[in-house]
């Protein structure tokens, strides 16, 4: 174990062994987590992978030595083997910072589902603001028609990077759009774009991905592939 200097401070005076697991968990129950000292929580933690022995002298060993709980829990696992934490408690030891990282990020949205025309188009007017004109964007879409990814592709991206994106989606369908910009004739842009409707089709069905319709949008207008014959 790493030595340490007599005049470094330690929150404890001692580490002998006091208490049991039992007394632990009835506190637990009768007042609640929010009784615990930090130590009294890392020691229940390291219940998980030390048995039969009282974990509270090495739980104020560890924080005497890394100087809080939450240092112990981010310490590196060579560190904590240092001062005698076997390899199988580590992990439970790591079990708290996870949680905490999931907490603190976003909530997962539910996934919108674009599963007829209607629900198309009321997603594209309420993204009305971020359309730029001439931008092909692609919408990823899961076994249920809901939305996975909507994401834009440069004219050189090509099939395949949009496949491949896919395919790293876990995405089975897409949904292509053209962006118009006022004035522009929705045919003619579609009939341009047909050529990259039908590889799209082709290569993705090859991969179980179905092209559910190449779209062109402008302002009040939008025209469908399929409808057009071109699909």
């Amino acid at each position: 174990m790493t030595q340490h200097g007599a005049t470094q401070a330690r929150p404890f005076a001692g580490t002998g062994p006091q208490g049991h697991r039992g007394r632990m968990r009835d506190r637990v129950l009768g007042a609640g987590p929010a009784s615990l000292a930090d130590y009294e929580i890392l020691e229940m933690l390291l219940f998980f992978g030390i048995a039969r022995r009282d974990t509270k002298p090495l739980a104020k060993a560890l924080i005497n030595r890394f100087g809080s709980l939450s240092a112990v829990l981010l310490a590196p696992g060579p560190a904590l083997m240092d001062e005698g934490v076997p390899e199988g408690a580590i992990r439970p030891l790591r079990l708290p910072v996870f949680a905490a990282r999931r907490l603190a990020g976003p909530e997962p949205r539910d996934r919108l589902a674009l599963g007829d025309w209607d629900r198309l188009m009321a997603y594209f007017d309420a993204q009305a603001g971020a359309l730029v004109p001439g931008q092909l964007r692609m919408l990823f879409l899961d076994n249920r028609n809901r939305l996975l990814a909507d994401e834009a592709f440069e004219a050189e991206a090509g099939v395949r990077a949009v496949l491949v994106r896919g395919l790293s989606l876990h995405a089975t369908a897409l949904i292509g759009v053209r962006i118009a910009a006022g004035g522009q004739v929705l045919a003619t842009i579609a009939d341009r774009d047909g050529p990259l409707a039908r590889e799209l089709a082709d290569k993705g069905g090859s991969l179980s991905i179905v092209l559910h319709d190449m779209m062109v949008i402008g302002p009040g207008q939008w025209l469908s592939f399929r409808q057009h014959g071109l699909l």
